[in-house]
């Protein structure tokens, strides 16, 4: 596998679940939805950047998904993919009591459930129902060659841009193997260094992942020892989640994530995920509160790409 962009700051994307479009469709996409956004929200289209896209659908899936319209029937057809956003769709969020009452009441649950994986361990029905609600997540770990391998990925691509000004942006599934690449890489390489880590979508939150996580990075035995930023964070993570998505059913990592060494903390930021598509024959639209192109062009994000490519 070989990476050639040597900028002094890169982006790297890393997608989510499930199949995807070949490599070079879906990085044109996470492209297109990032400059969309920074066009719309800040006014900056022609800010330059370089994308690294850390594929690894090829890795779960034979053949990737296909945009061909005379076989719309096909069940490898892509029906979401990356359209513009419709006028007047990209709107800042605006936090209200509601969401802090709502984060309280899944921290309260979830610090509940992980005290008792502490104990206990991850039991078979949490595998069972992440088997039948995100089939990726549960073979990523029950299959640890294939959960080396992602991890591997990942790791050489980062590994060949050391040296640049680095931003993560991780979606869905890929923010845990993003989590867990540069956890190892921390052990590994002290000395790498990745500016800001951006998650959105993100399933950190859940009980189980978080157990999981902790079954292999902390000390089993230390009550005080707990999940935290990667220590190859430098600067910034920042967490984007759609209160509406449901993978990010916790939208507030910032309580299940403690400090790096940097005092780098996770920063949680509500956003609308403006995501929508036409249905087929239809004039009305269809939502979908998870999807990336949407995270990526929200005025938040927006203005934190900017502001990391702004200051080279």
């Amino acid at each position: 596998m070989e990476f050639t962009s040597m900028s002094a700051s890169v982006i790297v994307g890393i997608h989510g679940l499930a199949n995807k479009p070949e490599k070079p469709v879906l990085a044109e996409w996470w492209q297109s939805s990032i400059i969309e956004g920074l066009h719309k929200n800040e006014n900056a289209a022609d800010l330059p950047f370089d994308f690294e896209l850390a594929y690894w659908a090829n890795r779960l899936y034979k053949h990737p998904l296909h945009n061909d319209e005379a076989f719309h029937f096909d069940k490898l057809y892509n029906d979401e993919p990356y359209v513009e956003a419709v006028a007047n769709t990209l709107k800042t969020k605006k936090d209200n009591f509601l969401d802090d009452l709502a984060s309280k009441a899944f921290d309260l649950s979830g610090e509940t459930l992980d005290l008792l994986k502490e104990k206990f361990g991850v039991n078979s029905a949490a595998d069972a129902f992440l088997g039948k609600l995100l089939k990726d997540l549960n073979l990523y770990y029950q299959d640890q060659e294939k959960r080396t391998v992602l991890r591997d990925d990942l790791s050489q691509l980062l590994l060949s841009i050391q040296g640049s000004r680095i931003m993560i942006v991780a979606h869905s599934m890929g923010t845990i193997i993003a989590y867990d690449a540069l956890t190892l890489l921390g052990q590994s390489n002290p000395d790498f260094e990745v500016d800001h880590f951006v998650t959105i979508g993100s399933p950190l939150g859940l009980p189980h992942v978080k157990g999981k996580i902790m079954e292999e990075f902390t000390h089993r035995g230390d009550a005080e020892e707990r999940v935290r930023t990667p220590s190859v964070v430098k600067k910034r993570w920042v967490n984007f989640a759609d209160r509406k998505d449901p993978v990010a059913l916790d939208v507030h990592l910032g309580d299940d994530y403690g400090e790096n060494k940097e005092n780098v903390k996770c920063e949680d930021d509500l956003v609308h995920n403006d995501y929508r598509i036409k249905k087929r024959g239809e004039n009305d639209f269809e939502r979908n509160h998870h999807k990336s192109y949407g995270y990526l062009r929200t005025p938040e994000f927006s203005n934190l790409i900017k502001d990391f490519l702004s200051n080279t």
